[in-house]
């Protein structure tokens, strides 16, 4: 039996923490009474740098790709691993529409301006395109673990070739091209984390500091060389963004972080305990529900109080800034305390393969449909509201959850790892 891997959890709790506060540092808000006033901290001048550590969703793919190919190998039936994949993801989807369908409608009846609920209907809605993403990559896990097995690391080599590619076509002015590498960039990534899980990437200290230097040197190559951009998460009203779409620009920087990841190894794994194994039940439900808990926070400060964000950088934002983090910490507990119980695994139902695929599909056509439109009041079109979308999100689920057999093997091995 495989044991459990610290190190994998820990980047799991890690990069999802970090994803959280990073969102909650980063808004820099005021308001002139009826309309809320937005800024990036992080465009603060030479903060880009910042971004080459933080940007951390490299790591949550790359601990997705190690983790899925321990969980697939061990599943005793690999349709039922989908379906089981489907439906830990988006379950804990379901509450967050549930409420987002209705909130928007009775914050306008309470006469809340409109404004600053588009922009919270927007920000709770814009980071479901995650799961978009991994729905794709959990879907072609059965796949690219086979080719793994065939071909080993080369795998990631076409892939990376494919990613760049793709870049060229995008910035030779055809933009719209760009979006194939949101799959094919973290399909990579995922890829390295299949390496990682049958143990390529065990070959020393000196092979892992080779790995940090050739991956971050490869980026400020690109950086200075290339149409890309110094942050490597997207900025407001900058010409060209790393992250929306992803570029190619990000698998040398999951190379150079995983590098020193790995060196700072012995140091993660003493950070595993039953504070972490807590933390990762809830990853997807934390995750789901930090912008709303930002939301809270700033209606009440900043529209409800005229509070406003110090300059960054400044002594009076450090000191701001423990209190802010505290008070959505607070608001995200009680919010995870209510809704973290349907983060669970759905069961054990195994759907046919007709319905796990009409499941994904259906899932993921939701949840696209809401990262594009938001949560927001229905418009005069039958999509422009949130409701039809929450509907196919509901409908992949129950694709999904409607056994064709349920098997009762005599032994299954355990799941090893769960994962965002």
């Amino acid at each position: 039996m495989k044991k459990r891997d610290p190190f994998l959890d820990v980047l799991r709790v890690g990069a999802v923490l970090l994803v959280v506060f990073q969102h909650w540092l980063m808004p820099v808000l005021s308001t002139d009474g009826r309309t809320l006033v937005t800024g990036n901290a992080l465009a603060t001048p030479g903060w880009w740098v910042v971004t080459w550590l933080s940007q951390v969703m490299p790591v949550v793919f790359f601990a997705g790709g190690a983790a899925n190919t321990h969980s697939y190998r061990a599943a005793v039936d690999k349709r039922g691993w989908l379906a089981s994949r489907l439906r830990r993801l988006v379950i804990p989807v379901l509450p967050l529409a549930g409420v987002w369908v209705v909130l928007p409608d009775l914050l306008l009846r309470l006469e809340v301006p409109p404004q600053p609920v588009d922009i919270a209907g927007g920000i709770t809605a814009q980071l479901l395109w995650f799961l978009v993403v991994y729905l794709i990559v959990v879907a072609l896990t059965p796949v690219m673990v086979k080719a793994h097995e065939r071909f080993g690391a080369w795998v990631v080599v076409p892939l990376a070739a494919v990613a760049v590619l793709v870049d060229v076509v995008r910035f030779a002015g055809l933009p719209e091209a760009g979006f194939a590498n949101a799959v094919v960039v973290w399909v990579a990534v995922h890829q390295i984390g299949i390496c990682y899980a049958d143990g390529l990437l065990e070959r020393g200290r000196r092979f892992h500091a080779a790995m940090a230097v050739a991956g971050y040197g490869t980026v400020a190559l690109m950086v200075a060389c290339g149409p890309y951009a110094l942050s490597m998460i997207g900025m407001p009203g900058a010409p060209v963004s790393n992250m929306s779409p992803p570029a190619a620009v990000l698998l040398p920087l999951a190379v150079g972080q995983l590098g020193l990841l790995l060196l700072a190894r012995p140091v993660l794994n003493r950070l595993a305990g039953p504070t972490l194994t807590a933390l990762g039940t809830r990853c997807t439900t934390i995750y789901l529900w930090h912008m709303p808990a930002l939301v809270v926070v700033a209606g009440v400060t900043v529209m409800g109080f005229g509070y406003h964000t110090p300059e960054p950088g400044t002594v009076a934002w450090f000191a701001a800034a423990p209190m802010w983090l505290g008070c959505a910490a607070l608001v995200l507990a009680t919010l995870v305390r209510v809704f973290g119980r349907f983060e669970t695994g759905g069961g054990r139902a195994v759907p046919s393969t007709r319905d796990t695929t009409a499941g994904f599909v259906t899932a993921a056509g939701g949840l696209l449909g809401l990262t594009v439109h938001g949560f927001g009041p229905d418009g005069p079109g039958l999509f422009d509201g949130p409701v039809p979308w929450a509907v196919l999100i509901l409908t992949g689920v129950a694709l999904c959850t409607r056994s064709a057999r349920v098997p009762e093997p005599e032994w299954a091995p355990p799941q090893v790892l769960s994962h965002v």
